[in-house]
């Protein structure tokens, strides 16, 4: 059965068909389906549109389909075009005329567009409690390695005293505003199109700020066209999603660095971690590539949209079905990532001794020796060229800062004393880096305590709807 095939007297071609159906995907909104059809009956009933008493007869008998289907009475497959004709030829099936009267002042495009909406609310909020789960154990190994001193770096080359925990809280600041990027799509979401019919509303006396109240959106969408053919939420969201994946592939490669021989800064537990075929030594931290691999797998998931909807006229086009399987995809690809990433982390072992051995290898306090004469009254650009003769001396010397006699360092000025030591030590210079968002210890701390709230109270915005 087509809903369509009134005024067509041959079937449609068999391969045609296959290209046009898009039951095998699009019945994963199945749920969201029968909410807004149970949402339009109830209003037409209210609205005294069709018979209050046949509207409650309707509306039952879709919670009974969709209770079937959850307990897998009636599965969910067919030849049918799609979850709408689905649906429909189900209650049909039961109720005869009354399942007909259904889409009564309703089309497939403000129903397509609506179920669309329901069901990106409903996995706009689950991946953001995953997102906030991950910052939370980001926030967590911040706390705990508050004080573990490695190195920073800039363009791959060791550059400043940072710590472990640090390094960590700076990658929940990243995803604390993934979580409200996500947040901020789901208000431009929440409205409804339910009523706007094709593209131009309908002549029944309907109440569109009844359906969006029963759907939980904040309002119906002020015009009828855009209502069918806006897609900006989805790539809001696959944007988002984007966005988000990126941070994780930043922090993948760094883990994917970290893990290897040449750094030993962390160890992935064996349960996060894969083996050679052929190299019996390998312990490859394949699930962090496979994170950096799938971010480009949801940046085409996003382009694919755009390219979908660049061209398009109002209203809607059939070239819109595409835009289920990338969205989909990107939600799912992000879903399986999150779904590791925390018991990845938090069961990873620390080397701290690597890390502080690195650290004391790289001349990272070299700005601090620069710091040391400028706070004895030193012009910076002088002290930086004096120390940066000192490196070199090191470095053709085998020799680090703290190696260095205190006649080595006279001798480039007077002004080095004793306490260029103290100045030097890279405990000192970490713990002495107070400066707001610096990572001396006591600001990590801090700052791991004050994303806790910051993701409690995110937590807490995110459970103001009802899903």
């Amino acid at each position: 059965m087509k809903l369509w095939s009134g005024r067509f007297k041959e079937d449609i071609d068999r391969a045609a068909d296959a290209l046009n159906r898009s039951f095998p995907f699009d019945k994963r909104m199945f749920h969201e389906d029968v909410e807004g059809s149970i949402a339009h009956v109830t209003m037409l009933g209210e609205c005294g549109i069709i018979d209050p008493a046949e509207a409650r007869l309707v509306a039952e008998e879709l919670r009974r389909i969709r209770e079937d289907v959850a307990e897998g009475r009636l599965p969910l497959e067919s030849d049918l075009e799609d979850v709408h004709t689905f649906v429909e030829a189900e209650l049909t099936r039961r109720l005869g005329d009354a399942g007909r009267r259904l889409h009564t002042a309703r089309s497939r495009n403000d129903q397509v567009a609506t179920d669309i909406r329901l069901w990106c609310r409903n996995q706009i909020r689950d991946v953001a409690e995953m997102t906030l789960t991950l910052c939370d154990c980001l926030a967590k190994l911040g706390h705990d390695y508050a004080d573990a001193i490695m190195p920073g770096y800039t363009h791959l080359q060791r550059a400043q005293p940072v710590s472990f925990g640090h390094y960590m809280c700076a990658y929940a600041e990243m995803l604390l505003r993934d979580a409200d990027r996500l947040r901020d799509c789901l208000r431009r979401l929440n409205v409804s199109p339910l009523g706007s019919g094709a593209l131009a509303g309908t002549t029944y006396a309907t109440d569109r700020h009844r359906t969006a109240e029963l759907l939980g959106f904040d309002a119906p969408c002020a015009n009828s066209l855009d209502g069918v053919s806006d897609r900006d939420f989805a790539l809001e969201f696959m944007s988002a999603l984007s966005i988000l994946m990126m941070h994780i592939s930043r922090l993948s490669e760094e883990m994917i660095l970290w893990a290897s021989l040449e750094f030993r800064f962390i160890e992935l537990s064996d349960a996060y971690s894969t083996g050679s075929s052929i190299m019996p030594q390998k312990k490859n931290p394949d699930l962090c590539e496979l994170s950096r691999g799938k971010t480009g797998r949801v940046y085409g998931d996003l382009f694919t949209l755009l390219t979908v909807m660049k061209g398009l006229p109002l209203a809607y086009n059939k070239d819109m079905q595409e835009d289920k399987e990338a969205l989909f995809d990107a939600v799912d690809t992000v879903r399986g990532v999150l779904c590791v990433f925390p018991d990845m982390l938090s069961t990873m072992r620390i080397r701290r001794e690597n890390m502080r051995a690195a650290a004391g290898a790289g001349f990272i306090n070299a700005t601090d020796c620069a710091d040391y004469l400028v706070k004895k009254g030193m012009p910076f650009r002088t002290a930086y060229k004096i120390v940066g003769e000192i490196v070199g001396e090191c470095t053709q010397n085998g020799k680090t800062l703290e190696s260095m006699t205190l006649a080595e360092y006279a001798a480039h000025s007077e002004l080095f004393g004793e306490d260029i030591y103290d100045a030097i030590n890279l405990e000192n210079c970490l713990a002495l880096r107070r400066s707001y968002g610096g990572p001396a210890p006591e600001n990590v701390r801090a700052c791991a305590a004050d994303l806790k709230d910051r993701i409690a109270a995110a937590v807490a915005a995110f459970g103001t709807k009802e899903k």
